[in-house]
């Protein structure tokens, strides 16, 4: 395997690492709506490897978080897909972007924003579909349980991904400027 590849194994190990306290411990919890650093690592993942690498953060992160708060139910591989939708949607558009232009996602501020924010509503509109699914499996569904707070929860995850894209964008910056990782 050469080394590249194992240096950015170790890398995307890190940041899964990271996703676990940042999830749990630097949270605020108000009513059904949770904010956290979780993402922080999801979407440096994204801009600095891309989407495969994202994506393995995202659901390897979620998976211990899932673990350490649940245990295993019949739904945790499914909880796994919302985070894993925030690390494909913003990989594809750092993919996207240097694919088609040669640009760095985060060199472009305001479109970084852009798919940070429609990254974060699809995990949300996931997070949605999953309680729902979890509700229907366990018998406790109720419209205003699972759907009642759906649009506070968009604008906050809408919030936390312009905030989460702030810290993202100069840490990988930076990353790439001393050399520190191997990227797209």
């Amino acid at each position: 395997m050469p080394k590249r590849n194992v240096k950015r194994m170790c890398y995307a190990a890190l940041l899964a690492a990271m996703y676990l306290p940042l999830s749990l411990y630097a949270a605020v919890q108000v009513g059904n709506v949770r904010i956290s650093f979780g993402s922080l690592p999801v979407v440096a993942a994204a801009l600095l490897f891309g989407p495969v690498d994202a994506v393995i953060v995202a659901m390897v992160g979620e998976f211990f978080k899932q673990l350490l708060t649940y245990g295993v139910t019949y739904t945790t591989v499914l909880y796994l897909i919302p985070p894993a939708l925030r690390g494909l949607v913003v990989g594809l558009g750092a993919l996207g972007l240097m694919g088609l232009r040669g640009e760095r996602l985060e060199e472009r501020r305001m479109l970084c924003y852009a798919v940070c924010i429609v990254a974060a509503i699809s995990t949300t509109v996931g997070n949605t579909l999953i309680n729902w699914l979890d509700s229907v499996i366990f018998g406790y569904y109720s419209p205003a349980l699972i759907f009642g707070d759906l649009v506070w929860r968009l604008i906050v995850g809408m919030i936390n991904a312009v905030v989460m894209a702030s810290l993202a964008m100069p840490l990988v910056k930076t990353l790439r400027k001393r050399n520190f990782v191997s990227t797209l």
